[in-house]
């Protein structure tokens, strides 16, 4: 009818208007529907109320947009400034920026000054120790000075200095060596103190020592022994127990050769970086014979010149330890040379020169336990003051060696719990046994979990 009307042309595009506008007016509401869904408009339930919603959204866009620029400018241009401060304060975050000086600033020394005039003393004379100490032991029965039969109460005794290394590496090689020691004390029942005072200041350097060791002796009258052990020595034997039957009829047990000392009045004839001294006056009046050369300064100097002439090699420097220890012992043998043990059975003192390059040569063809050189008790790194700027030896030297000489005794623990270096020369770890659901039957290598050597002080019944 239309097309009678109007004509067949003009019917065809009126058709196809239509179909357009159907298909716009289908656009239209998709649109609407999209839109509600993305901006929660229809949640009144009214196509008006849709329209208003939708007009206020696009409205409140076209207002917020340049609110939202500037706002974004603002951000920017304020977290640039933060961005600045932070660059400007990074040193005060920043440890390796930070001057360790600023801190570790020596409190003045208001002690008044020693009289050079007057004779050096370490303490005040005590001349009845072995009576003070046996009435205290009586009184005390549950801190007795042996806690096995023939195991004394040992108490090891080491330290360093109260300011961090003089380089960067120095202070984490201190706290590889302090591990070490602490596993072979845990091991073998022994009892430890790590100094970080200097106790007198006119005893610093080698000397400091020998203020520590008597107050410690003065104030633990229960130990039997103290074992007096350098920062840079290292237990390579973690199963090697000293044979302290040997030494019951000793007060001093130091690595030496009386041959050396006694007959080359030689100044490396004995080693005082591992050593033991027993508990009583004895010890008490040695060290009142030992120190008088300590004090820093001119004594020690001139003391100093008197070893270099009267000993061995020894090289012209101030009065160190080990030197008027081999002084005292060949100018008052008839007094203590009766009750110094010098040992070179094992090695209580191992100089690492001689050692660390056969270690895999040891691990190749002996094992722990025997303490000599075939696998040392100690080894000592003379020379090479890791926590100094300087020392006698190239650093690369020394700290590789450390490195693997902790790892050759680090292997004999890691074992207990079934694990190994990869390599003496590595920090990291490798399996060498297999989990099990019945943990309490394996037994490690060595025996050291639960050593027989470990004295353990039972209740009475």
């Amino acid at each position: 009818m239309i097309d009678e009307c109007l004509g067949p042309q003009r019917s065809r595009k009126i058709q196809r208007a239509l179909r357009h506008l159907k298909v716009t007016i289908l656009c239209l509401v998709l649109t609407v529907v999209v839109i509600r869904g993305t901006i929660g408009a229809g949640k009144f339930g009214t196509p008006e109320q849709d329209f208003n919603e939708i007009r206020d959204h696009f409205n409140f866009r076209r207002r917020a947009e340049p609110h939202r620029v500037l706002e974004e400018v603002q951000t920017t241009s304020k977290a640039s400034e933060e961005q600045a401060k932070s660059d400007a304060n990074a040193d005060g975050n920043n440890y390796n920026a930070f001057d360790i000086n600023k801190i570790l600033i020596d409190e003045e020394d208001g002690d008044s000054k020693p009289d050079p005039n007057k004779p050096y003393s370490i303490g005040p004379k005590i001349s009845d120790w072995d009576e003070q100490r046996a009435k205290w032991l009586k009184e005390n029965p549950d801190y007795p000075n042996f806690i096995g039969p023939n195991k004394p109460r040992v108490l090891l005794v080491t330290g360093s200095s109260p300011k961090p290394c003089e380089n960067p590496v120095g202070d984490h090689y201190l706290l590889k060596s302090i591990k070490n020691k602490i596993d072979y004390c845990r091991l073998h029942g022994i009892e430890i103190f790590y100094n970080m005072a200097l106790l007198d200041a006119e005893m610093a350097g080698f000397w400091a020592k020998l203020p520590l060791i008597r107050k410690l002796l003065l104030s633990h009258p229960e130990i039997e022994f103290l074992w007096w052990m350098d920062s840079d020595a290292m237990f390579t034997d973690m199963a090697f127990e000293l044979p302290w039957e040997r030494y019951k009829d000793s007060n001093l047990v130091m690595h030496g050769w009386n041959e050396m000392v006694y007959d080359e009045k030689n100044w490396i004839g004995l080693n005082t970086g591992s050593f033991l001294l027993r508990n009583g006056q004895w010890a008490l009046d040695l060290l009142d014979a030992w120190a008088p050369m300590g004090p820093k300064g001119k004594i020690r100097e001139e003391a100093g010149k008197v070893l270099t002439r009267e000993l061995k090699g020894r090289p012209v420097f101030e009065a160190d330890d080990q030197s008027a220890m081999v002084y005292l012992l060949i100018t008052q043998k008839d007094k203590w040379g009766e009750k110094v043990y010098l040992e070179n059975a094992y090695y209580l003192h191992g100089y690492w020169g001689i050692l660390v390059d056969r270690y895999e040569e040891m691990i190749e063809n002996y094992h722990p336990g025997l303490g000599d050189h075939r696998w040392p008790l100690v080894t000592h790194f003379v020379g090479c003051k890791p926590c100094g700027k300087f020392g006698d030896y190239p650093v690369e030297r020394c700290l590789k060696q450390m490195d693997r000489a902790f790892n050759f005794g680090d292997n004999q623990v890691l074992q207990i719990y079934g694990f190994t270096h990869k390599s003496l020369a590595s920090r990291r770890v490798k399996r060498v046994r297999n989990e099990t659901g019945n943990p309490l039957e394996v037994k490690d290598e060595l025996g050291l979990l639960h050593p027989a050597f470990k004295a353990v002080k039972l209740s009475s019944s």
